[in-house]
């Protein structure tokens, strides 16, 4: 691809996991494109779209600056970055904690506390933010790497670090102090952008696959005498679909039921008196 025209452009991370989920989310939607030895620029075929493979922290001020109109990035590196975007959508993937995080042993019992210590971190602004919240003034040490064995190389007396599992502050024999916030993967877009009814239209497809999701079609036979109960169990999400069956003292429900709670609807069912209860994934949905 040579010169960018004026087509909507859409940033995506050029490497990692989140380049994989937000590239495997534009193909669901239909949003086709094919990125090739690893370029920095891809076009979706049928469709007036750039995308643009950047680095992930970097595409905040990117969006912010007009150079690309949306970009799939952390809510984290957005608040860090400052940057005046909106936000378009929270993709529900990527959830982790911002914490400020000490050694096991150490004597501090609260962030005010870190007053006058020093802070190994790749988010210098949220965390000075916090602080200054708890009357706290840390020396800031800025880094873009792992900051996990900055204590140990004596560097730090604490670090914020994203958390997702913890598993890799007990390797390093830290614990969490306080939590700074919580932060996901979302779609941002800068207010002037160059197609903003294709922007709408990116959305409206992009929803359909995360809300799709998080949803599955449920369908099953339920007595007559008990479709009431039924759908107080499956109300649906505006409300279930019902036919009749040739046998008239049954009928049969079809209804979306959020996927983490699927087994537990269908248990409630059967001892209702359900039957020929099936789940159904769905990839794609407009509601």
């Amino acid at each position: 691809m040579g010169q960018l025209s004026n087509n909507l452009r859409i940033g995506l991370p050029s490497k990692g996991r989140l380049s994989e989920l937000s590239g495997e989310l534009l193909l669901q939607a239909g949003l086709n494109f094919r990125r090739q030895n690893r370029g920095l620029f891809a076009k979706v075929k049928g469709l007036p779209i750039d995308l643009v493979f950047l680095r992930t922290d970097d595409i905040p001020t990117l969006v912010a600056e007009g150079a690309i109109d949306m970009g799939f990035t952390g809510s984290d590196l957005v608040e860090e970055a400052n940057a005046n975007v909106t936000t378009r959508m929270r993709l529900g993937v990527g959830r982790c904690r911002l914490a400020i995080c000490i050694p096991d042993d150490s004597p501090i019992r609260s962030a005010n506390e870190l007053d006058g210590k020093r802070i190994a971190t790749s988010f210098p602004h949220i965390t000075k933010a916090y602080l200054g919240q708890h009357n706290a003034l840390a020396h800031m040490v800025s880094l873009s790497g792992s900051v996990e064995v900055m204590i140990q190389l004596g560097v730090a007396d604490a670090i914020v670090d994203l958390v997702e599992t913890g598993s890799t502050l007990a390797a390093n024999r830290l614990r969490i102090l306080e939590e700074i916030g919580s932060y996901e993967t979302i779609l941002i877009q800068n207010d002037a952008c160059r197609d903003s009814e294709m922007a709408d239209r990116v959305v409206r497809r992009l929803e359909g696959v995360v809300i799709a999701r998080d949803y599955s079609l449920l369908e099953y036979n339920i007595p007559t005498a008990k479709l009431a109960d039924a759908e107080k169990i499956t109300p649906g999400f505006n409300s279930p679909t019902i036919g009749t069956l040739e046998d008239e003292a049954w009928r049969s429900v079809r209804v979306m039921v959020r996927s983490s709670e699927v087994i537990d609807v269908m248990e409630r069912l059967e001892r209702l008196g359900a039957s020929a209860i099936f789940q159904t994934t769905i990839s794609n949905c407009r509601l």
